[in-house]
């Protein structure tokens, strides 16, 4: 199959019965649009990409997320107020949250001190509690998802949740979320729990004090980082230490469970002051979006493989009886429900020394300690196919010529046709 590049439209007037003001933001998935109802409320409309929205299997996909953030209430998270799965374009609205998300409010604040991040761990454990406890794993959290509310944090995005007991939902060979709180399991897709929210937990804390739980770098440097190295605590007050630690381990079964997490971040069980809430000294300024330059490729050696070739314009058909593709609408959220950090949905394909990063910044590939980057900027095409029963070959095409292959090995030869499905719909999103 081959993949190669496109373009944009005016916002709609109208969503359903909501007045569109304005475009908050964009993603992988689709836009986020601030609107009106009819009795003046400020809601955020989050509306799929038409291309997705001619797959069947996304609309049942959409159906199941809206299902997923409709189970989450309270003051957690940003309720959801009307969807309607059906329509040309899918489309979900939720209420609208002003305030900064934690990564702006960091940015404009700098870190907190050990009283707010103890007030926003028990406020965040207290979120957790509430998703997991309606059988859902939320997947994504970090500070870009976290809106610092008026009246405490509010935990958003439920794009990639899923539900617990859907086999296909949960299918492992994918790894979706954000490298730096990904948990070691996610980062090697395999089966998550809500173990892998509490590992996210303790990296947004870390980040919280002003530090980065696994460091700097490339995603697949940051996923190999979370998965073989201890995080760095360096930054945490030492009160705090030992508590991020227990959340940051590598064994899921050795991490708390967000009720255990409220009585180590509040042991006194006094309610606390609101520490964690939004209470602006500076004005919050959302940051640019990323500038995307072409990195120097490298030429590799040509191998010639028979690759399916799959044109840009060519409408990649699904059978009728497949399976869900594993992908699903992912919103990141920044004031108020804009799009915070130009994050997007993320595909991982892990195999022994070599894998596959596909996400909003481009294509990362190659040997494992070796990995190269390649923007969406100097991509012309990218081809995939099945090379054996359990290998998936990749080429990325640039735009001056070269070409750069790499083979990944699944495990098992359902994860490779997993791959293959999943491929067509994360490429029509950056292509």
């Amino acid at each position: 199959m081959e993949h190669g590049a496109a373009g944009g439209v005016n916002p709609p007037e109208r969503i359903g019965g909501y007045i569109v003001e304005r475009e908050l933001g964009s993603g992988g998935m689709g836009t986020v649009y601030l609107a009106r109802s009819r009795g003046g409320r400020s809601v955020a409309v989050k509306v799929a990409r038409p291309e997705l929205a001619g797959d069947p299997h996304f609309r049942e996909r959409f159906r199941a997320e809206v299902a997923a953030a409709r189970s989450v209430g309270g003051f957690h998270t940003a309720p959801v107020v009307d969807a309607d799965p059906d329509a040309a374009a899918p489309w979900l609205a939720t209420a609208y949250i002003p305030g900064p998300t934690l990564s702006a409010l960091l940015e404009a604040e700098g870190p907190m001190d050990e009283a707010r991040l103890r007030g926003l761990g028990a406020a965040l454990a207290e979120a957790l509690a509430a998703i997991h406890g309606c059988g859902l794993v939320h997947r994504d959290l970090k500070p870009g998802n976290i809106i610092m509310a008026a009246d405490g944090p509010r935990v958003l995005d439920f794009g990639i949740a899923r539900a617990l007991e859907s086999t296909r939902l949960t299918a492992t060979g994918t790894a979706f979320g954000t490298p730096g709180f990904l948990a070691p399991e996610q980062a090697q897709g395999q089966e998550v729990d809500g173990a892998a929210d509490v590992f996210a937990l303790g990296a947004v804390l870390v980040a919280a004090a002003g530090g980065s739980a696994f460091g700097a770098g490339t995603p697949m440097g940051l996923m190999y980082r979370s998965v073989h190295e201890p995080p760095d605590l360096a930054a945490v007050p030492e009160g705090l230490r030992p508590v991020l630690a227990a959340c940051l381990a590598k064994a899921p079964e050795d991490r708390p469970t967000p009720a255990g997490l409220l009585d180590l971040f509040v042991p006194d069980a006094a309610p606390s002051p609101p520490a964690a809430a939004y209470a602006p000294t500076v004005a919050v300024v959302a940051p640019p979006p990323p500038s995307y330059a072409p990195h120097n490729a490298f030429q590799p050696p040509h191998q010639q493989q028979q690759y399916h070739q799959h044109q840009y314009q060519y409408q990649h058909p699904i059978p009728p009886n497949s399976p869900l593709p594993y992908a699903a609408p992912t919103w990141p959220v920044a004031a108020g429900g804009a799009p915070d950090d130009g994050a997007d949905l993320s595909f991982v394909a892990v195999g022994p020394g070599s894998s596959l990063l596909i996400d909003a910044a481009g294509i990362t590939l190659g040997p494992e300690g070796a990995e190269t980057h390649y923007t969406w900027a100097g991509i012309r095409t990218v081809a995939y196919a099945a090379e054996g029963p359990k290998h998936l070959g990749v080429v990325v095409h640039l735009h001056h010529g070269t070409a750069h292959p790499c083979v990944i090995a699944a495990r098992r030869k359902s994860r490779l046709q997993e791959w293959l499905q999943d491929l067509p719909l994360i490429l029509e999103c950056f292509l």
